[in-house]
């Protein structure tokens, strides 16, 4: 899966903060909310792991499961179009 490969390739601190975040959202799911999770359209949703790097990583929920989709690097300000297009395409494979 690309997302489990994307996580391996990050630093460890960041590795540690995104399982931090992790079983936050395992634990609270769709209500997690800011500062460690943000609603991006109606079907997902950015885990935000901020520190030395900025990473995202985009995910959706199937009935209470969650569908780890995407992870980038966030360079910018506003989450690049192509990023957010990628995650939906890879959740529409799941629906």
């Amino acid at each position: 899966m690309p997302v489990e490969e994307f996580i391996r390739s990050l630093d460890r601190s960041t590795v540690s903060k995104f399982t931090h975040n992790a079983n936050l959202l395992e634990k609270h799911g769709p209500i997690l909310g800011m500062p460690h999770s943000k609603k991006l359209t109606p079907d997902l949703y950015e885990l935000r792991l901020r520190g030395k790097e900025e990473v995202r990583i985009i995910y959706g929920f199937i009935g209470r499961k969650i569908y780890l989709l995407h992870g980038f690097k966030k360079k910018t300000q506003q989450i690049p179009t192509k990023e957010i297009e990628v995650a939906q395409k890879r959740f529409n494979t799941l629906k």
